[in-house]
């Protein structure tokens, strides 16, 4: 019999027999370790136990030390819960599951009336009592015809469908516990009682295959841990996330809405909301004054043979408004922008350029709209208006390594001034092999992703590499960031761009009196100031730095009689540059304190006989040392906030 061989992480190499799984190198390690097994990993791939390996492969054998061990309980415990809604309610049709498991599992089901928090128990304890029974999970690679057969045997509708989404070529695997049997890739773990502990969250609606014109399908969304203590910790997590919720306290703090009215993903922003998109913008401004930006303005629409040349309308066309038709001229098509680049490289190539200009920085805070499927709109994170504070510079080759550099400066400036400080950082290259999502050719390729790794490590950036995860015109640098109660967000993001100047034919004249070909280079600190407000919500829980708050005063006179005073203190603030308000209610001070609270001010000024007296002010602050409030000048109070608020400090 033919042999593999295969690599382990301590360097040593053993050879099996041809056809041997993770789960039997496992054993050959150690008993204890085939027991604690959940997974392989190869290649930067988790792989399933019980799939072939390969010739030359290096192996781990994922645990539950490992996190991608949980992702493996989790997509096990979703089946696990599909098996229990069969078994509660036989009539159902199962959909699919979820790809992503490093949070929570899913499954969508086809039912006649929808689930109940009653349910929800039922399928829970019946999933336990599964666990219970220990099952293990098998791996079957089967023909397209006999998974066919089989589904339409067992009247699983959705799972013949989905069949149909496999490409033609790729393996096709079944797996099954006890009687549950189900398309999927996999991995799982060995037997069900490796699940050690889970607990279903919600049920929603989901429309089938994220279709509005489709049936609304049952999604029930759960999670599962190795442990009760990590599901516990877990819990606790989604408790303060519920807490922090951007789009409840969107609400409560009166910063924007989303209402069915305007549609879905549209956000509408209040005067305060407004405000605090102002602050950001004139942080970001003062940033960009300093790094010698030009600031410019495009419009909303553009031709669609602008955006056919720069490749986004058929690299993006799933996720953009359909072409607007001009009534008098049908050979005319306008497109909602997707994109500001093309806008931006048509300001660039409106005139001749010379290498003096260059670099050339073009900056704007220009708005883009993109066809979000109903499913995934999730408040300000995911929307269908984004206004994204974009820039692009426009550069000679071997002014690439600085300017990059300075734009990954200018990222990693603007994460820390807003308190991120767990950043990861990832390249995203190219697949050699996808040819149909990537433009250009190789060479640029390997050029562009060698001068960025350069860059990284020059600044003695830790990054990891993502294969295929590039935008189709060139490779980029994203700014990963975890949040304060460990969340990871995509946020910062600069791409190098080699393709966009080749299809519009830029040009520069340089020193040698020669045309040349210019580099792009795509950035923005932000992402989208939707995205970056909504993850800022979260992250400040609402308590905004003073110099962000909308409102970073609020007078409160103890009667009515206070009023006169409290206006003047206002106006005071106000003319130094403090975003001041008043509230003159005739209502008990507590309670205006209590309302200022909820509200998360800053700042309360409490005025009464004693301060209106002696030109103080009684200052009460969310932020700093607890303790009583002290009365202080009013000149010297105004002065001392100024600068703080000038100075950005919390």
């Amino acid at each position: 019999m033919s042999e593999i061989s295969v690599r382990l992480p301590d360097g040593k190499t053993l050879q099996m027999p041809e056809g041997s799984t993770s789960l039997e190198v496992a054993g050959q390690i150690g008993a204890g370790l085939a027991r604690a097994a959940l997974a392989g990993r190869a290649e930067g791939r988790v792989l399933d136990l019980r799939a072939p390996l390969w010739d030359g492969v290096d192996l781990e054998i994922v645990t539950t030390r490992d996190p991608a061990g949980a992702d493996v309980i989790r997509h096990s415990a979703e089946h696990i819960m599909a098996d229990a809604v069969k078994r509660l309610f036989p009539d159902c049709q199962i959909d699919v599951g979820r790809s992503d498991h490093s949070e929570k599992f899913q499954y969508d089901f086809r039912v006649e009336k929808p689930f109940t928090p009653e349910d929800l128990e039922r399928i829970e304890t019946e999933m336990a009592r599964i666990v219970s029974e220990d099952a293990p999970f098998e791996r079957r690679q089967v023909s397209r015809d006999e998974a066919r057969r089989l589904f339409e045997e067992m009247g699983e509708e959705l799972k013949v469908s989905r069949l149909a989404d496999i490409p033609d070529g790729e393996d096709i695997t079944l797996f099954s516990h006890g009687e549950f049997v189900d398309l999927c890739r996999g991995p799982h773990v060995q037997h069900a009682g490796q699940i050690g502990a889970f607990k279903l969250l919600e049920v929603a609606g989901a429309y089938w295959r994220g279709d509005e014109s489709n049936p609304m399908l049952q999604r029930i969304y759960g999670t599962a841990f190795g442990n009760k203590k990590e599901l516990k910790q877990h819990l606790e997590r989604l408790e303060e996330a519920r807490r922090r919720d951007h789009r409840v306290l969107g609400k409560q703090l009166g910063l924007f809405f989303l209402t069915p009215e305007v549609g879905g993903g549209l956000a509408m922003w209040l005067p305060k909301g407004a405000v605090l998109r102002r602050e950001l913008a004139a942080f970001l401004d003062e940033q960009l004054l300093k790094r010698n930006y030009q600031p410019v303005m495009t419009p909303h629409i553009g031709r669609v043979e602008l955006y056919k040349t720069s490749g986004h309308f058929p690299f993006y066309a799933d996720s953009q408004y359909p072409p607007m038709q001009v009534p008098d001229d049908e050979h005319e098509q306008y497109l909602l922008k997707p994109m500001n680049c093309p806008h931006h490289i048509q300001i660039y190539a409106h005139e001749p350029r010379s290498y003096r200009d260059l670099p050339m920085r073009l900056a704007e805070f220009g708005t883009c709209y993109r066809y979000e499927k109903s499913g995934e709109l999730t408040g300000l994170t995911r929307v269908r208006s984004l206004t994204v504070d974009d820039a692009h510079i426009f550069c000679t080759p071997d002014q690439v390594e600085d300017e990059f550099r300075t734009v990954l400066e200018l990222v990693q400036f603007v994460l820390g001034t807003f308190g991120f400080s767990e950043v990861r950082t990832t390249l995203s290259v190219r697949d050699p092999s996808d040819t149909e999502k990537f433009a250009g050719d190789a060479e640029q390729w390997d050029r562009a992703e060698a001068t960025l790794a350069r860059v990284l490590e020059s600044l003695d950036m830790e990054y990891e590499r993502e294969e295929g995860e590039a935008a189709f015109y060139g490779p980029k640098v994203d700014f990963k960031v975890r949040d304060v109660i460990g969340r990871e967000w995509q946020l910062g993001t600069a791409q190098l761009d080699y393709v966009l100047p080749e299809r519009f034919d830029l040009k520069y004249v340089g020193a040698d009196n020669e045309t040349h070909r210019p580099v792009m280079i795509h950035r923005a600190p932000f992402g989208s100031f939707e995205r970056f407000i909504g993850i800022l919500i979260e992250h400040y829980a609402g308590d905004f730095p003073l110099w962000l708050a909308p409102v970073q005063a609020l007078v409160l006179p103890i009667t009515a009689r206070h009023a006169d005073y409290g206006g003047k203190v206002r106006e005071k603030l106000r003319t130094a540059g403090v975003r001041a308000e008043m509230d003159d209610r005739n209502e008990k001070l507590s309670f205006k304190i209590r309302e200022a609270e909820l509200q998360k001010l800053p700042i309360m000024l409490v005025v009464g006989d004693q301060e209106e007296a002696n030109g103080t002010v009684t200052p009460r602050r969310r932020r700093g040392a607890p303790g009583s409030a002290e009365t202080v000048a009013l000149d010297a109070f105004v002065t001392d906030v100024a600068e703080q608020i000038n100075e950005r400090r919390a």
